[in-house]
């Protein structure tokens, strides 16, 4: 099993002490996603969270630790966030410093908690080094469906070793999952090519799309870095508006994780040069939409952002395939005005 190393059973006063102090006072972002029966996993972000829950089903109950709209790479646990750790039979984090500031939390985890690494069993040179000053790899990991797939299996593998008497139903209900996984990789990419060559350039907040570009063959441009800790400067702005413009770029994204003000600034300056640039619906970047929704599932999160990206690029949105036909309602969304 791919896990981080661990500490003894009850921590010492002293770690303790260590934990509680990196926690913030912030309100308690976590949902539950399934129920309050079985193994009790608990994860950092949602996208994850769904993938245990499809492939746990009635076996599991999943706490995760980030809701909607929350930005894994700022987040600060808190005290209740290191309670349900200690509490979980299992622990799933994406690693490669997604949840950059909770490292040394899950360094310190209970001896007894196993902590699965959802990329962990990703092939080295399949991941996007973007990151000279810290040599880690870009987290969004997700965004490749193709390789979001290897982590369900690394999670099917996880609660299997953890619960072998329900090895059956985790087998049965990871093929499934993963034959709409193999369905959703093929229909974003037949979604994407439908984009104008000319026109085929994603233009986001920070850079949390490059697996997306490289998997779907659509150039990406961020207005940040990997992680939204960066700060845009003004000549950042002014160099991305020239882009727009010279290019005559139709959309420029926001992120619902993201505040939406650096690429509005964007869209004004373009606006002055005589160039109108749209902001369609806002993207599901480092968080899923809301609970209950389709859209706050991972493959309603993607089918969502394909049809945003394709239809306001100047594409157009093929038949969903049969094994995702539940999820039309996404693209009639997507379709919509932001407000």
């Amino acid at each position: 099993m791919n896990k981080t190393s661990r500490t003894p059973r009850f921590l010492s006063a002293a770690a303790g002490i260590a934990l509680f102090a990196l926690a913030a006072c912030a309100p308690d972002a976590s949902q539950s996603l399934v129920s309050d029966t079985g193994l009790n996993a608990v994860t950092t972000v949602g996208m994850i969270g769904d993938v245990i829950a499809n492939i746990g089903g009635e076996n599991i109950a999943v706490t995760t630790l980030m809701g909607p709209g929350v930005d894994p790479h700022l987040y600060r646990a808190t005290a209740q966030d290191i309670q349900t750790l200690q509490n979980a039979d299992i622990v799933f984090r994406g690693g490669l410093l997604l949840e950059g500031r909770m490292g040394e939390i899950f360094d310190r985890l209970d001896e007894s908690v196993p902590v699965i690494t959802m990329t962990g069993d990703i092939p080295e040179d399949r991941l996007l080094m973007l990151d000279a000053a810290t040599n880690y790899p870009d987290p969004h990991v997700w965004f490749d469906v193709s390789l979001w797939s290897i982590g369900a299996q690394t999670v099917a593998a996880a609660l299997t070793e953890l619960d072998p008497a329900n090895a059956q139903d985790y087998a049965a209900n990871a093929a499934a999952y993963l034959e709409k996984l193999a369905a959703l990789d093929a229909y974003v990419s037949e979604a994407v090519s439908t984009i104008p060559e000319s026109q085929r350039l994603m233009i986001t907040a920070h850079d949390a799309f490059n697996y997306f570009g490289r998997r779907y063959n659509i150039e990406v441009t961020g207005l940040q870095g990997i992680s939204t800790e960066a700060e845009a400067g003004v000549q950042d702005v002014q160099n991305l508006v020239s882009l727009i413009v010279e290019r005559e770029i139709p959309a420029i994204f926001i992120e619902s994780s993201v505040p939406a003000r650096t690429l509005q600034a964007v869209q004004e300056a373009a606006q002055s040069r005589g160039w109108d640039v749209n902001i369609p619906q806002e993207l599901f970047s480092d968080a899923m939409g809301d609970a209950g929704t389709n859209e706050g599932t991972y493959i309603g999160m993607v089918i969502h952002n394909v049809a945003t990206i394709t239809t306001a690029l100047g594409g157009s949105m093929p038949a969903l395939p049969e094994l995702l036909a539940n999820y039309s309602d996404v693209i009639a969304r997507a379709a919509l005005p932001r407000q």
